[in-house]
């Protein structure tokens, strides 16, 4: 299958480039820096800035499918990369009658998520880390999702919950709105999307994915993710 992949020189793009690749896949790569990206067989890349609708239209020309790993970091500013791709990304979609889109949003765009047994987690770091500092985020991310439910493709939303980078896909776990756990490996996140182009069990609703082989270690994942990051 001709897929195109935004956000693929991010963190989740590469695993998904990846592993789309290795599993046989035509990847269309959708990026703003190309340079990034080696020259493997197989990958083409499209030099586009997700929200300009000229550029995302010939980007995704000739494709069967589109994976958006699109992401942005926490900020106290009011953020729209999601929303606003999400209406790019879509409008082009159904000009030229592509109909199938799995988008990355997260487990906190379910209100009721709460994972099972995780006190610390539950009380200290998710309102402080998910419902404060990442606010702004979380609240593009709902937009998205809005605005790719109320078009007529065959859109997956999926919902990892915590990433962090592991080197291989391990056992993860999936279900309908979003999963019972606190953390997702963005090979398993990756992995999940590939499956799920293939199996179709949640077109048109959301898809929560966790991983349930490994744990991060929480200091780490603060310091790669958050400081680090920064």
């Amino acid at each position: 299958m001709r897929i195109a992949v935004f956000g693929a020189n991010g963190p989740t793009g590469r695993h998904l480039t990846d592993q789309a690749l290795a599993a046989g896949h035509e990847v269309v790569a959708v990026t703003r820096r190309p340079g990034s990206l080696p020259q493997r067989p197989g990958l083409a890349v499209a030099v586009a800035d997700a929200t300009d609708p000229a550029a995302v239209d010939a980007a995704i020309g000739g494709t069967q499918a589109v994976l958006s790993a699109l992401g942005a970091r926490f900020s106290r500013e009011t953020i729209t990369t999601y929303s606003a791709s999400a209406t790019v990304i879509t409008g082009a979609m159904a000009r030229h009658g592509i109909k199938r889109l799995l988008a990355v949003s997260s487990s906190v765009a379910d209100p009721n998520w709460r994972p099972t047994g995780a006190h610390f987690f539950n009380h200290v770091l998710d309102p402080l880390v998910n419902r404060r500092l990442g606010r702004t985020l979380h609240e593009d991310m709902r937009r998205m999702e809005a605005v790719i439910r109320q078009t007529g493709l065959d859109w997956t939303l999926v919902r990892p919950s915590g990433l962090f980078e592991h080197p291989v896909v391990t056992d993860f776990h999936t279900a309908e709105t979003s999963a019972d756990g606190v953390f997702t490996a963005r090979a398993d996140l990756a992995a999940s999307m590939l499956r799920e182009l293939e199996e179709r069990r949640y077109v048109r609703t959301a898809m929560g994915v966790i991983t349930t082989a490994v744990k991060p270690n929480i200091a780490k994942l603060i310091w790669n993710e958050g400081v680090k990051k920064k």
